[in-house]
Formats: C-alpha cells, structure tokens, sequence
C-alpha cells in the first residue's frame, strides 16, 4: 500500500507505478511495478541473457567493493554519493575486454586494463588538479610494494586552492592492491585471483603543511604491510590526494569536505 507522504508525494506502489527515491539524486522517482519472478529469472530459458548479466555485473560490483575495502580508512572524506556506482561501471567495462571466457563468466581482468582504473577521481564533482596544483613525481619499487609520492618546494597560495576558513592541508599517498577477478563454476561466483593479496593496502599522509607559508621539499612514501609478494594477476592502485584543517589553538580539525583524491596510477 503506498504512503503519502506530502500533499501529492507518497512512497510505495500505487496503480501499478511505483515510486521510489535513489540516493545522490534530488527528486522522486517513478517506475512500473511488476515484472517477471525471481523463478522465472532463474530458471526460465527465455533470461539467459539476463543470468549472464547478472553474473556479470555481480562480479563487477565485487571487485569495485575490494577497492572501496582496500580504502576504507580515507575514503569516506574523499568520496561522491555516486562512487559506489562508477566504480561497478569501470570494473564492467573492463569485464567486457575479456574474449577469452563465455558471456556469463568474463574474467575482470585489471591486470591487463589498468588504464580505465587510471585518473578516476574519488569525487566526480571535486578534481585534485582544481585544487592542487604543484608540480610532483610518483615512484615505485621493483616489487610493487612500496610507492614514494615527491613534491618538490612550493607556494601554496599560488598552487592549492583552498576551502575557505582552511589553515592548513596534508598531502595524502595510498597505495591498494586489487586482485583480477574470474567467475568459479563450482561456486557461482566471481572469486579474486590472490584473495591473500587483494584489498592489502598503506595510507601515509605528510605534515601538517600552513597554507601561508611557502611549503618546504615533501616525501610520502607507503609501504605494503608483511613485504608481500606481487603476482602478474594484481594491480596496485596508487592515489594521491589533499586534505584540508583548520587549526584551532593545537588540534587540526578535518574539513568533512572539500578533499580531493585521485588515482593517479596503477602498477
């Protein structure tokens, strides 16, 4: 039974449309009500296509769930409603590279697609180069393991674009390992390629940098935590980013937003 829950808006289903909000988006939605069971999805030969897809896009989400796992510790300062969502949509677009496997059961294979996962900002409405600008270099070890994030001296009132009542800023470098993902008969379901490996991740910030004040040569660098091993079937994602403080006699507080993060490559 539908709710009203002004004078013309309610929720729930009522004359076979169904009405409905979706998060990140103002307004209200509508769509017909119904459609085919969840038995008839599963079982009847005419959703084929529709089981392959679902496999499909499972998997996807599964991946895009390791990499939001991987970065829980910042992610949620840095991050658009919508994340969730673009990154499925990233991780599908590299399922449908595979050629190898048969709809339904497409590798995601990351490894060999790196470069869609290459310059997605965390926030699409908030790009890392409209607020830091100074020039800066990433480096990685032979073992992918460890990542150094450089940023030679500069002047932040000429290079950071700042919220206003900000004081101060960090620089943030993370390293995450996403594993390839492929589809297991036995258990119906997309499974890492090195689960030990996939979602290992380092976040390490640089000082507390005054944004008056001109910034003097900065080094982050992260570390894997117990020297793993990479294999050829895991990519690290590596993300750089700026957060903004404002200081308040000794304690910095966090801005809840304003924060920018980007992957900046993938090794």
């Amino acid at each position: 039974m539908a709710r009203q829950t002004g004078l013309v808006k309610y929720n729930g289903t009522m004359g076979g449309v169904r009405h409905f909000k979706i998060k990140g988006l103002a307004g209200d939605f509508a769509g017909m009500a119904g459609g085919p069971s969840a038995e008839q999805i599963n079982n009847d030969p005419a959703f084929i296509r529709t089981r392959e897809n679902m496999n499909e896009f499972g998997g996807s989400a599964a991946a895009a769930k390791s990499v939001r796992v991987a970065l829980s510790q910042i992610i949620k300062q840095f991050s658009d409603p919508r994340l969730t969502g673009r990154l499925t949509a990233i991780m599908k677009q590299i399922n449908l590279e595979d050629q190898s496997e048969a709809r339904g059961r497409r590798a995601i294979e990351i490894s060999t697609q790196r470069q869609y996962l290459e310059g997605l900002e965390f926030d699409a409405n908030l790009s890392l180069s409209g607020l830091f600008n100074a020039p800066y270099s990433l480096s990685n070890t032979v073992a992918r393991d460890s990542a150094t994030f450089t940023i030679p001296a500069f002047n932040p009132a000429n290079l950071v674009n700042a919220p206003a009542g900000a004081t101060h800023f960090r620089l943030v470098n993370a390293i995450a390992v996403v594993s390839d993902w492929v589809f297991n008969d036995t258990t119906g379901k997309y499974e890492p390629t090195d689960i030990a490996l996939n979602e290992l991740a380092d976040v390490q910030y640089s000082g507390y940098l005054d944004l008056n004040a001109v910034t003097a040569a900065t080094t982050v660098t992260t570390t894997l935590p117990g020297s793993p091993t990479m294999t050829a079937t895991v990519s690290v994602l590596n993300c750089v980013g700026i957060e903004f403080y404002q200081q308040v006699g000794s304690n910095y507080y966090l801005f809840a937003s304003g924060n920018a993060l980007r992957v900046d490559e993938v090794f």
